[in-house]
């Protein structure tokens, strides 16, 4: 009788279906559990980006804010406003810069009042990242720090789209910015070639005694200057002083300085006060035009100022300019040599170059003045008065 091996029998139809539909069972519930998986890890990764996304717009929140207070700071000086006054208008700007960019599309808030507030205006030593805002007005660098937060108690959190599934609904996160410009000026690095880069410096040196007495407040105050950049008769509140040598041509007398090839022409201390000094004129000079580590640098020049630039000197009045200020000065003529020790901001007000000596005039009073191309100073000297670097942000 022919026997049959269990092992080898073929199974049944019902048998096989039976098997299959295990299989199909098991796959399924594998896909859907590796479907799980991958919905998981899209959601993670969207909220993940989401909040990379939302730390990008704070950043640029918190750096519009930071560069919108210190130029404000700026202007206020410009402006002549007292320290209260500036702080509150930087604090209004930084307020408005931040409200006008938003994040997760949400209007931003700043905390503007107490001991947790959102702005704080100070000094840096320096621009690298580990400077830290402080209140030594000694250090080279004016500041404004803006701090963007996104918590429960302002600005709201940032928002999960997926992670509330498992109860987690936000994120709190934090981005300060700094933003700063240089308040002591050693000196000024070469321009381009473009005329629009020019340093906006006038050759002529004023004696540094009447520039103290002047910040003092010692000096009469006969010429406004006007928010329209105009110059009337009348008083604003600011001294002026007299930059032509009123003396006998003797040394220590105010006068032109040579930034460029010794013995410049009228024709080009006229270009100078109009367009500025450009990159030929330092590359004639031979030598940076940077006070030295001792603070001092030396210029040659011509005790005096020539009727020849009159006009010239017309056509920048109520315009801000950079001028040096002198310690003392040797030889006569145009064999002066003049030893720089500051440079300061001033403003043109009247001027009269023919008549009598006496009569004749460049009046300047001390005006803020913004300075492209600027070397900035350290702490250890007061480098300028009124003259500052273009902000940018710190870290």
């Amino acid at each position: 009788m022919l026997q049959v091996n269990e092992k080898t029998r073929p199974r049944s139809m019902s048998q096989a279906g039976y098997g299959r539909r295990n299989r199909q069972g098991a796959i399924l519930a594998l896909a859907v559990f590796l479907m799980a998986i991958l919905v998981g890890m899209l959601a993670f990764s969207i909220d993940i980006g989401y909040l990379a996304a939302s730390k990008s717009e704070m950043r640029r929140t918190a750096d519009a804010a930071a560069l919108a207070g210190c130029w404000q700071l700026i202007d206020s000086e410009i402006a002549g406003q007292n320290s209260i006054q500036a702080y509150e208008s930087m604090v209004g700007s930084a307020t408005q810069a931040a409200a006008q960019n938003s994040i997760c599309n949400r209007t931003t808030a700043l905390e503007t009042a107490g001991d947790l507030r959102d702005i704080r205006d100070g000094y840096l030593a320096s621009l690298s990242p580990n400077a830290e805002l402080s209140s030594n007005s000694n250090n080279p660098f004016r500041a404004v720090s803006v701090r963007v937060q996104k918590t429960k108690e302002l600005n709201g959190q940032v928002p999960f789209h997926f992670a509330p599934v498992f109860g987690q609904f936000g994120h709190e996160m934090t981005v300060e910015a700094i933003a700063a410009f240089a308040t002591q000026i050693k000196g000024f690095k070469t321009p381009s070639n473009h005329s629009s880069s020019n340093l906006n410096i006038l050759p002529f040196a004023l004696d540094q005694a009447t520039w103290d007495t002047l910040l003092a407040g010692s000096g009469p105050d006969d010429y406004r200057y006007n928010l329209d950049g105009t110059v009337t008769s009348g008083t604003d509140g600011v001294r002026e002083v007299n930059l032509f040598p009123q003396g006998t041509g003797s040394p220590g007398n105010r006068g032109t300085v040579d930034i460029g090839g010794c013995n410049n022409s009228t024709a080009d201390i006229a270009r100078q006060i109009v367009h500025g000094i450009s990159a030929d004129d330092l590359s004639d000079l031979g030598k940076p035009l940077i006070l030295g580590e001792n603070g001092t640098m030396t210029l040659n020049g011509d005790t005096g100022i020539s009727a020849g630039v009159k006009d010239e000197l017309a056509s920048i009045i109520g315009q801000p300019r950079c001028i040096p200020i002198f310690a003392t000065v040797s030889g006569n003529g145009n064999n002066a040599n003049y030893t720089i020790v500051k440079w300061v901001g001033i403003r043109v007000m009247s001027v009269k170059l023919t008549g009598s000596m006496n009569s004749k005039k460049v009046i300047v009073q001390p005006a803020a003045l913004i300075v492209r191309n600027a070397v900035a100073g350290d702490g250890t000297r007061q480098w300028s008065d009124k003259i500052y670097s273009p902000v940018l942000l710190a870290h």
